[in-house]
């Protein structure tokens, strides 16, 4: 009796033309630069970053870059600075790779534009065309899941445990520790063969979750001032005087929203951070069974069924997000 298939080899079978055809662009390209969305998160800048070390591992004469806005606490703690690119660096034909980014407006660098060749790589729905060419699964809990999954299947190439290190990172990130619904066979699959490149997951770990002392403040603030609706959605609002105050950023402001991930009665949890910048608030949304990303999309947003973003331009439109939240949940 055949051997059954493991899921990585399904996946590769399901994609192998698209696969095929994206390695050949990576190796007809001497100039390629990586881009990814706005705002950072694990999963952005690990498949960056680790897409990069795997190309410049393989095909050491490439010029290759990654470009976008660091992280206010991730760079340099776990990835590297970007590369800082003059509007004459874009004059030479490249390649863009696009990552984890669903739409055009949402794109670090606005440069990507100039390539000669774009592809985007993602696991979000895919809302809009904006390159030549695309991968896109949404079914992958994490961007860096489906390009181990291209990355694994190159005959006589490497996965070095630097790259791994990275791409382990998005998929953690982007899982909740591969605690999310979206995690599946596929995830701990990839993230065994990441293993066996020889990453340390304690020393990953330690560096991906320390905190600081003053840290807790924040914790402290949100468990104080958190609301819960009738129907289980959980919230709390850091605008920017409170951001202040707690000595952190807008950026910062959703790195606790998981904490009502696992307490009883709380079906969908958000954080609500005043932007200064863009004068809007910024949502993040977790729940533990419904999809909330049709909601997302009521308030300018949108994502995964259980992580999504959104954007409020007034405090005054709150009351009709949590009440759409709050309708998932009517039995």
């Amino acid at each position: 009796m055949a051997k059954e298939k493991s899921e990585i080899q399904k996946y590769q079978n399901r994609y192998s033309e698209q696969y095929k055809h994206i390695l050949s662009k990576i190796e007809q390209y001497d100039n390629i630069v990586i881009f990814r969305h706005i705002m950072p998160d694990y999963d952005c800048l690990g498949t960056q970053i680790g897409l990069y070390t795997w190309i410049k591992d393989n095909y050491p004469h490439k010029n290759v870059k990654i470009v976008g806005d660091n992280h206010v606490t991730f760079t340099p703690r776990l990835f590297p600075v970007m590369d800082v690119l003059h509007d004459g660096d874009f004059e030479k034909p490249f390649l863009a790779l696009i990552v984890d980014a669903s739409n055009a407006s949402r794109v670090a660098d606005p440069r990507w534009e100039k390539a000669e060749y774009k592809i985007k790589i993602d696991h979000h729905p895919d809302v809009e065309n904006f390159t030549d060419y695309k991968l896109v699964d949404d079914k992958m809990v994490a961007c860096a899941e489906l390009l181990c999954n291209m990355l694994f299947g190159v005959k006589h190439k490497v996965m070095s445990e630097e790259a791994a290190k990275y791409f382990f990172i998005g998929i953690i990130g982007d899982s909740g520790r591969l605690q999310y619904p979206s995690t599946t066979v596929h995830t701990f699959e990839i993230v065994e063969k990441l293993m066996r490149c020889g990453i340390n997951i304690d020393k990953i770990y330690q560096n991906m979750y320390v905190k600081k002392i003053e840290d807790l403040n924040v914790t402290a603030y949100i468990l104080n001032h958190f609301t819960v609706s009738d129907h289980g959605v959980a919230y709390y609002i850091l605008d920017l005087e409170t951001q202040d105050r707690l000595h952190i950023t807008t950026e910062r402001g959703k790195e606790n929203v998981n904490l009502f991930s696992n307490i009883d009665g709380i079906n969908a949890w958000c954080s609500i951070t005043e932007d200064g910048k863009d004068h809007c608030w910024r949502v993040s949304i977790r729940s533990k069974e419904k999809a909330i990303n049709g909601v997302a999309a009521m308030f300018e947003g949108g994502g995964h069924d259980h992580a999504s973003g959104a954007k409020l331009w007034s405090l005054d439109d709150l009351p009709r997000l949590i009440e759409e939240l709050d309708k998932l949940f009517i039995e």
